[in-house]
């Protein structure tokens, strides 16, 4: 047994979930932050067999997609101005990160 541990963007969770469940994926979603853009992020925990851990990441991979963002910097308080960017900059966001683990034991109480 594995458990998949997939971090994307909140925009993309809606669509994951439902296409989860189209395919009998159990999944707990759990609200997260993004360190980069301290953006809304969904964390999704999903434990299945071994033998659909590949469909698990194609249902996550056709749902996640790259997109461009504008994200205005945040001008540096008392900080290094030297490599300040005083106007929004265009960056790619989106996608998952995903982590598979192993599971040694599952149990449901």
């Amino acid at each position: 047994m594995k458990m998949i541990m997939a971090v994307i963007q909140d925009k993309d969770s809606n669509r994951l979930m439902n296409a989860l469940v189209e395919h009998n994926f159990r999944a707990t979603k759990l609200a997260s932050t993004g360190g980069f853009l301290k953006s809304g992020n969904t964390t999704f925990m999903i434990g299945t067999e071994d033998v659909r851990v590949q469909k698990a990441l194609d249902i996550i991979k056709d749902n996640c997609q790259h997109r461009q963002q504008l994200v205005a910097p945040v001008s540096p308080m008392g900080g290094n101005a030297d490599s300040y960017v005083p106007y929004p900059v265009e960056v790619e966001v989106g996608g998952a990160t995903v982590f598979v683990l192993p599971i040694e034991h599952f149990h449901q109480f």
